[in-house]
């Protein structure tokens, strides 16, 4: 049974209902956007050189633009707040496209448009906002700077108010405070977010953002702004990367985005937020939707490149075998199996994590009394920024290697695809250092509630409310915490698919290492060299409390299909997903004693039988992903 989805699509009944539950709650919005998107210029041609890559991207930005599909949801003046969750879902659909018109969109909407946004007030989004969202006015985030690239509080920037003209002097102080990898600098920007170090009357209030003009009407650089380029790049070859200094510039007083600070006209500063650690992180806050939409383009391209991989691996054929005189197709070889089946399965479950972070970005967005949420928000987004990106190089290496010779060719598009995903892992922030910001967060929570108790003390109350105090529930939290009470009955005498036992060992890998990081770091006290020796054990602790929350979003997922075919599938999915991530870690799992080396062996051998078990919903599998099939753009898949 095939199910007529739009115009140009055919999917089986299986991948239709699969692509219903991995857009969740968002099935309606996502299924109206892909209607409505403009897909005659989807891909960029490879062979373009930096300079017509440049403006084919700029040009591309324009055409959807005009179809409505680009500014989805992004605000427009002070009385239209826009809809986050219609902003993620328009990057989501630029992903499914030439990336660097996708990083580009995220820049002028996302960053300099969200900056504007948030930071401002009425004027600002009166002023200006319009503009963006019609890309009249095209703009720069000029936050990283060559010496402080994830430090932001060390920026060397500075913003000083100069009484007399009522106005801000924006000045580059050393080579190091000039600001780099900018998007939009090099050739189209002409106004940049700046952020700096605010200089009021020789005292320093930390750093605040403010509106420079860096282009004349001519597109010269304005008087004081030094504009560089940093030309080619491993991949978004379409984005104009490059560098700013200012030189002294002068910008009127207004031009401060002063919504959690500035001078008034009296040349005062003030602020809501008096607590300067607060207000920094206020004026950071732009980073939580840009970290979300990078997820969930990372998890896009990883789709993408699966989805090519699969549906190549269901056509191509290799070497004669009795019963296949014809050759035997690359999907029905075990090892081929094993090489993509699991990372589909991970697909879904951070597909399904992203769908929980979104929605806590739209419940969120606009509220100003939910700090403890939004601090929870800011660690999930930040984590499953990480884990996706991290995740689509993976799989994206793995998709071209899998295809062969002919995956290597530019025109199957995975090259270019794994060119121009690789810097997800570094911008919008460094996956390394984001992963030790969740860990920290998490030892935060653990200290703030077992404060000074003694080493004992605190493992013996760790043990009666750990899960219900530090670790983070998910939206599954009734329905994993009754299947983990039934499974710690008799751990090691369940079904390796049993979902309960499953979600122990994640909940048990998590808490011990979480225990133990506490005690080490309690230990180590403030002394540097001490808690530099932590560096594994922290992103260990990371990636295990973000496992765990991906799985329980999974298991959420599988608990809202109403779907009799997709379920079952779903379930076997969501096994091989557990089975994957604790055959990975089995090492840990063995030393800590959670599981035995006869289970440990029986692990392994259960996800070759899962991936063989899926291999003939294979097709249906990637139609769930959600990318149309002529919008892969890959030669091979023609024939």
């Amino acid at each position: 049974m095939t199910l007529l989805m739009n115009p140009t699509e055919e999917l089986t009944g299986l991948g239709a209902a699969l692509r219903r539950t991995l857009d969740g709650e968002f099935a309606e919005r996502r299924a109206q956007a892909r209607a409505n998107f403009p897909v005659a210029n989807l891909h960029r041609d490879p062979e373009q050189d930096l300079a017509t890559a440049r403006q084919w991207v700029l040009d591309r930005l324009v055409e959807v633009g005009r179809s409505g599909a680009l500014a989805s949801g992004v605000p427009t003046s002070a009385d239209d707040p826009g809809d986050v969750t219609d902003t993620v879902i328009a990057f989501e659909l630029m992903a499914h496209g030439d990336l660097s018109a996708t990083i580009k969109s995220g820049v002028q909407l996302g960053l300099f448009g969200g900056a504007v946004a948030n930071l401002g007030t009425a004027w600002h989004h009166d002023t200006f906002l319009a503009d963006i969202a019609s890309l009249k006015l095209l703009g720069c985030y000029g936050m990283t700077e060559l010496g402080h690239g994830s430090d932001v509080f060390e920026l060397e920037t500075t913003i000083t108010y100069i009484p007399e003209t009522d106005e801000f002097e924006v000045h580059s102080q050393t080579e190091e405070a000039t600001k780099a990898y900018i998007g939009n600098a090099a050739n189209h920007g002409t106004m940049a977010v700046v952020f700096g170090q605010m200089q009021v009357r020789g005292r320093s209030y930390g750093v605040h953002a403010v509106l420079v003009p860096i282009r004349d009407d001519a597109g010269q650089p304005l008087p004081g702004v030094v504009i560089g380029d940093h030309g080619g790049k491993g991949g978004l070859l379409g984005i104009d990367n490059g560098t700013l200094r200012f030189e002294r510039v002068r910008v009127p007083r207004r031009m401060l985005l002063d919504r959690f600070g500035g001078v008034n006209d009296k040349g005062v500063y003030s602020s809501p937020l008096a607590n300067a650690n607060k207000r920094f992180f206020a004026i950071l806050s732009t980073l939580v939707r840009g970290r979300v939409c990078v997820a969930a383009a990372g998890g896009i391209a990883a789709r993408r490149g699966l989805s090519i991989a699969t549906r190549y691996a269901l056509q191509r054929r290799q070497f004669s075998a009795p019963g296949h005189p014809d050759g035997v197709l690359l999907a029905d070889y075990a090892i081929h199996q094993r090489r993509l089946l699991p990372l589909i399965a991970r697909a879904y479950a951070l597909g399904f994590a992203q769908n929980e972070v979104t929605a806590s970005l739209a419940r969120l967005y606009h509220r100003t009394d939910a700090d403890a949420e939004q601090r929870q928000l800011e660690t999930r987004a930040a984590g499953l920024k990480a884990m996706t990106t991290q995740f689509a190089n993976v799989a994206l290496q793995e998709c071209r290697e899998a295809c062969g010779g002919a995956g290597y060719l530019a025109e199957n598009r995975l090259v270019q695809l794994r060119a121009d995903a690789d810097v997800f892992a570094t911008f919008e922030g460094d996956n390394t250092v984001l992963l030790q910001q969740v860990a920290k967060a998490l030892l935060g929570d653990y200290a703030h509630i077992w404060g000074e108790l003694k080493t004992v003390d605190m493992v013996q109350a760790t043990a009666r409310v750990f899960g219900d105090s530090v670790l983070e529930r998910t939206s599954a939290t009734v329905v994993v915490e009754r299947l983990i009470a039934a499974a710690r009955r008799q751990p090691e005498h369940t079904t390796l698919v049993d979902r309960g036992w499953q979600a122990l060992l994640f909940t048990e890998r998590e808490r011990h290492s979480l225990e133990s990081l506490a005690r080490r770091a309690r230990k180590a006290g403030k002394k540097f060299d001490a808690l530099n020796q932590l560096g594994d054990h922290l992103l260990f602790v990371a990636r295990a409390h973000l496992e765990r929350i991906t799985l329980e979003a999974f298991i959420a997922a599988i608990e809202s299909c109403q779907d009799e075919q997709a379920r079952p599938v779903l379930e076997k999915l969501c096994s091989l997903y557990a089975l994957s991530s604790i055959h990975s870690d089995r090492a840990w799992f063995l030393e800590h004693g959670k599981i035995s080396t006869s289970r440990s062996k029986a692990i392994g051998a259960e996800v070759g039988a899962l991936c063989g078990q899926l291999r003939p919903d294979a097709l249906a599998l990637v139609e769930g992903f959600g990318i149309p099939a002529p919008w892969l753009g890959a030669a091979f898949l023609d024939d």
